[in-house]
């Protein structure tokens, strides 16, 4: 090869210098390393061909190597315990795939590679890209690389995004390195000062925050909350707009007060969709891995709308179709004034006492006024995830407490007993973790046998007790909401709009887990949740019925269970909106505010990649508001409760028993009351004392 050929053949691969202009050629102090290291790769293997030898094929094929057997890896599955234990391997898999392919792309669009390789490899990339995504995109605990894909991709758009523009600036911008230097020591010193706002932050409250309470329990490892640097909306800006579409055509549908409804849609025929009461549905039908959807689109009936529609007594929902629009409309039926007295059977009354119990007590001068109970619970939401993603809500929330009218306690040390829902529910609910009995009543049955009208709200086309309880039931046929609920709105979420009718219904592109706006007909899936919740309001107190039958009114929101973490924010308008209406209506004399949430996220880059995500995923969100003669009262005892539990270690156990005391009021079992918030947990105590299990254990 004559020296021409040469200088051609090694420019070909050489890596591009900003300092060498010209090309350069293969000779000089500057050029020896690069040659030896290719001597090395090649010349050592003369059997292969050529093009083979080349030390970017041989690169590729390494790096190649490298970030698929880390990416196979990440995708081992198992149940949710696996699947925790092993989630910092997975995280360094994934970690690893995204560097090794993170390398081939930079020296695809670094290095000078023959047209017909780079093309070769940009396909066989892609190709192996593709095959990945058929051999596992699954959204279950067993097979999970859907997820696995979206946190690779988070973390490696951004990364080659900002590789890329470094690489044509340093190219193309007189003196960028110097630039660079500068801007990222300014870079650095704002992340800094921002990094130390938000850890200064991190555990503030509305009116408090945490504090370093000696023996109390201090969080696990250093807290360094690096998400609150992204700004809102950066871990899902690709996944679209977090506003609803407005539906095409617009459709005046109300229902009036004898039970009509009446509809209005210019230039279209209108039909409408009755949708079934759920209340009285046997456990067995309330399966939700797409069995209660089903069973709501196959008992749904369709009518034709010819003018104002008598709706069947009980009916709570139905929609409106003109064209290719749709609206949902919701009434509360029957009226609350025409409940029948309920009485519990005798079998399964709560209001017998166990054998040995002590009888409820009222003490001397308790105020003779139930009180109401409004439980809004935000599912997956930490402490800290609620003051960055609600923001508006928890500005509202600060003016709930008004001193000498209404009180606002919160946990700042409130600690998950799960990873997921299942163990945090059981426990706020059912007061234990795994029930020991058969049939266990939720909490909303303790209530209504004591004269409440209960309600609740599930915007995720489920049952609660069947998802979480049924096993512990001795028959299926059992119907724990015609046991246990006066009202129950769950079937407007289970159409095929928002909840998919085939293949996974918990996935990250639709349903109630999804990463993207979760719309039904143009409006947020919460907003429905809202209406009823305050038509049920304006209807239980519409002639002061309340004061002889309390209401317990539950609404569900999963706004907070994804992975980005940025759903949540939609909701923050409407929560913020409820609560000033709470406020402002005046029910708050009389009635009890629980905004409550059961665990952090325990997904995602924060949760993953971050103690702090760790930290937060055991430390939800716990707020209560009382009317300050309720407080006034039950924390009127030896030591005021309330106050000395903002600050020690507390668990959805304590929500419980607070539940069942007020249930109970004016007269409550002294056993209930000391393990409820009123009274105070012990000062110093530990994850054991409190029935965290070891592994979950986020105290020191």
């Amino acid at each position: 090869m004559d020296m021409a050929a040469r200088k051609c053949s090694e420019d070909a691969y050489r890596l591009p210098s900003f300092r060498d202009s010209g090309g350069g050629g293969s000779g000089g102090a500057a050029g020896m390393p690069w040659r030896r290291w290719r001597l090395l790769l090649l010349l050592r293997w003369p059997g292969l061909p050529a093009r083979l030898k080349s030390p970017g094929v041989l690169a590729f094929a390494v790096l190649t190597a490298v970030w698929v057997t880390a990416y196979v890896l990440s995708l081992e599955g198992g149940d949710l315990e696996f699947i925790t234990r092993h989630l910092g391997v997975f995280g360094a898999e994934i970690a690893v795939c995204v560097l090794g392919l993170t390398a081939i792309t930079v020296m695809l669009y670094t290095r000078r590679i023959p047209l017909y390789s780079r093309r070769g490899m940009v396909g066989v990339t892609a190709g192996i890209a593709m095959l990945l995504y058929a051999y596992d995109h699954g959204e279950q605990f067993e097979e999970h690389g859907m997820y696995n894909m979206l946190v690779a991709a988070v973390i490696y758009v951004p990364l080659n995004a900002a590789i890329a523009a470094l690489y044509v600036l340093f190219a193309t911008v007189p003196h960028f390195p110097a630039i660079f230097a500068v801007g990222s020591l300014c870079v650095a010193g704002t992340a800094t000062i921002a990094l130390r706002h938000y850890m200064a932050v991190f555990g503030q409250g509305t009116l408090d925050r945490l504090r370093d309470v000696p023996g109390e329990c201090s969080w696990q490892g250093r807290n360094y909350p690096l998400v609150d640097l992204l700004p809102a909306g950066t871990q899902n800006f690709w996944a679209g707009s977090m506003h609803c579409r407005p539906e095409p055509m617009q459709i005046e549908a109300f229902i009036d007060g004898a039970g009509r409804l009446n509809a209005a849609c210019a230039g279209a025929d209108i039909s409408v969709d009755v949708l079934p009461e759920t209340r009285q549905w046997p456990l067995s039908d309330k399966y939700r891995w797409h069995l209660m959807n089903h069973r709501v689109l196959d008992r749904m009936q369709r009518r034709r709308y010819a003018g104002p529609m008598q709706l069947e007594n009980g009916t709570q929902a139905v929609v409106v179709r003109c064209g290719a629009s749709s609206k949902i409309v919701t009434r509360v039926s029957p009226p609350p004034s025409s409940l029948p007295r309920y009485s519990p059977p005798a079998d399964s009354d709560t209001r017998r006492l166990p054998e040995g119990a002590a009888p409820a007590e009222a003490a001397p001068g308790a105020p003779d006024r139930r009180p109401n109970v409004v439980f809004v619970f935000v599912d997956a939401t930490s402490h800290r995830q609620f003051y960055r993603r609600l923001k508006k809500s928890a500005a509202v929330l600060a003016t709930l407490h008004r001193p000498g009218v209404t009180a606002l306690t919160e946990l700042y040390r409130y600690h998950t007993l799960g990873v997921s829902t299942d163990n945090s529910t059981r426990a706020m609910y059912l007061g234990e973790v795994l029930p020991r009995t058969q049939n266990p009543l939720p909490i909303w049955a303790y209530f209504r046998d004591r004269g409440y009208i209960t309600a609740r709200v599930e915007t995720s086309c489920e049952d609660w007790a069947r998802t979480y309880t049924h096993r512990h039931f001795a028959s299926q046929a059992f119907s724990v909401g015609n046991r246990s609920l006066d009202y129950e709105l769950s079937a407007p979420f289970c159409m095929p709009e928002f909840y998919p009718a085939t293949g996974n219904a918990f996935g990250n592109f639709k349903g109630p887990f999804s990463i993207t706006a979760r719309c039904l007909y143009g409006r947020h899936v919460h907003e429905y949740g809202f209406d009823y919740i305050d038509q049920l309001r304006a209807a239980l107190r519409a002639d002061g019925r309340q004061r002889a039958w309390p209401y317990m009114l539950m609404l569900n929101l999963m706004e907070g269970h994804e992975a980005t973490g940025e759903v949540l924010r939609t909701a923050d308008e409407r929560l913020a909106a409820f609560l000033e209406s709470m406020r402002e209506s005046g029910e708050l004399d009389d009635t009890a505010l629980f905004v409550v949430a059961d665990h952090g996220l325990h997904m995602g880059l924060n949760f993953v990649f971050l103690n702090s995500g760790q930290i937060e995923h055991k430390n939800p969100f716990f707020a209560m508001v009382l009317p300050q003669w309720l407080r006034a009262y039950v924390d009127g005892r030896a030591e005021p409760g309330l106050a000395a539990n903002e600050q020690r270690l507390t668990t959805p156990i304590e929500t419980h028993y607070t539940l069942k005391t007020l249930a109970d009021w004016p007269a409550f079992a002294p056993a209930d009351y000391a393990r409820s918030l009123f009274a105070p947990v012990p000062a110093g105590r530990t994850c054991a004392q409190a029935g965290i299990r070891p592994s979950l254990c986020m105290c020191r």
